[in-house]
């Protein structure tokens, strides 16, 4: 007997399929499997698909919108220093609380693996503390990285170096960093040879928040993709954000591109958040606030859509739907062809794996039971509608469920509801 059965569901490439579970192993999928389950889940024409996963996040600042005021400019330099304020009154329990709640947001939405930045900056570390301990508390459920990310720059802040390496002591697993944070363009490419060091002496992946300006001068991922190959640390690094490269010139892009690629550098653009930080110096024509995310993928560098932010003092929005990113990045990086729509829907689901190194992770036997059931047909339809997640289910339990959305009508001549879904072709 196994613990769980769903039944029907249709995988995000076409195949229609059983799944059963046994324990927190997905131990069999095929296209009919005849045995008795505990729990029975009844997918027939609805999407199933691995968990989504969110490979940048800032897990201490969520939930914290209008504190200790609103970003007014709504700029990426006025919401540092409203967090900067921030960070020194937030009490460990009260980030504790407000983490959880996300957690509770991510959960109910089938986002069950967050790679999020946290701020090494202050000397207390209370930031550090909050989220070590959130990880601790969603382990059963939620697959939590964190970042130590020196918002304030690794020589630019006191004591910004021997806080990273506290936190990275203190059981934080990724190296972080700044480099366009930095007081001059030299100190930003000297933090990356120094970060990138502290990652290959300790064993560790680094995510760097790289170029985050429309400075089209900022060319730290060059410096990045430079020490990668140096230390050898060739599919361990990703560099987030990466807007300065909308402002580049073609010509220089075209010898950037493929020296991302030999380094083996990921690439997380956050376009929720981009898209609104991003060209607010600008008059008329804006920039569109995202990397280059197509140019990337045609040369087989791993693109992955970030949420960032949620309901804090970057981002006034935000519901810890991960299809909600890529709906904004498919319109923002203009991918309309359905095969680029459906790739971003493996942005946000295996690329964000592979990005973030999450093991047994897929919709194949030995791997990890967790999977979403979506209210959807395929994975464009679910990016359209970003519909009821109508199971979730987290290491072979049944976390969170939602209700169709199908809405009542009362329409002369018509049907008694109607479900938005995408006619069949």
């Amino acid at each position: 007997m196994f613990d769980l059965l769903i039944k029907g569901g249709t995988l995000p490439d076409g195949t229609v399929a059983d799944i059963a579970i046994a324990g927190d192993k997905i131990a069999e999928i095929a296209p009919k499997i005849v045995a008795e389950a505990r729990e029975v889940i009844e997918a027939t024409g609805d999407l199933v698909t691995p968990p989504f996963v969110d490979p940048h996040f800032h897990l201490d600042a969520t939930l914290s919108y209008g504190l200790p005021r609103v970003n007014a400019s709504g700029t990426l330099l006025e919401g540092i220093s409203l967090w900067g304020e921030l960070r020194e009154i937030a009490t460990v329990e009260e980030m504790v609380a407000r983490a959880l709640q996300y957690c509770d947001w991510a959960a109910s939405m089938g986002l069950l693996a967050i790679r999020s930045h946290v701020d090494t900056t202050p000397d207390h570390l209370n930031t550090v503390t909050a989220m070590l301990e959130v990880r601790e508390k969603v382990k059963d459920y939620i697959d939590l990285q964190l970042v130590a990310f020196p918002q304030d720059g690794l020589y630019r802040a006191p004591n910004g170096r021997e806080n990273l390496i506290r936190a990275l002591d203190m059981g934080v697993e990724v190296v972080g960093g700044i480099p366009h944070f930095e007081r001059t363009m030299a100190d930003g490419a000297a933090s990356l040879a120094d970060l990138c060091q502290i990652a290959s002496d300790r064993g560790l992946w680094v995510d760097i928040h790289c170029d985050e300006t429309d400075d089209p001068m900022s060319r730290h991922i060059e410096t990045l993709a430079y020490e990668t190959q140096r230390l050898g640390l060739q599919g361990r690094v990703a560099g987030s954000h990466l807007t300065s490269m909308h402002s580049m010139d073609n010509y220089y892009v075209s010898k950037l591109l493929p020296l991302i690629a030999e380094a083996g550098i990921s690439a997380i653009p956050n376009p929720l958040i981009n898209i609104v930080l991003q060209g607010r110096h600008d008059t008329f024509p804006k920039r569109r606030g995202l990397t280059r995310v197509k140019e990337m993928q045609a040369m087989g560098i791993a693109v992955g859509w970030g949420q960032d932010c949620v309901l804090d003092p970057w981002y006034s929005l935000g519901t810890a739907d991960m299809l909600d990113v890529a709906f904004m990045g498919m319109h923002v990086a203009q991918m309309t062809h359905p095969a680029e729509m459906a790739r971003c829907f493996t942005m946000v689901t295996e690329t964000n794996a592979q990005i973030i190194g999450l093991s047994d992770y897929g919709l194949k036997k030995g791997a990890k039971a967790s999977l979403v059931v979506l209210d959807a047909a395929n994975p464009v339809d679910a990016l359209r509608l970003r519909p009821a997640r109508l199971a979730v289910v987290a290491k072979g339990k049944v976390i969170a469920r939602s209700p169709r959305a199908d809405a009542v009508l009362s329409l002369p001549g018509r049907p008694g509801s109607v479900r938005r879904r995408a006619p069949q072709r």
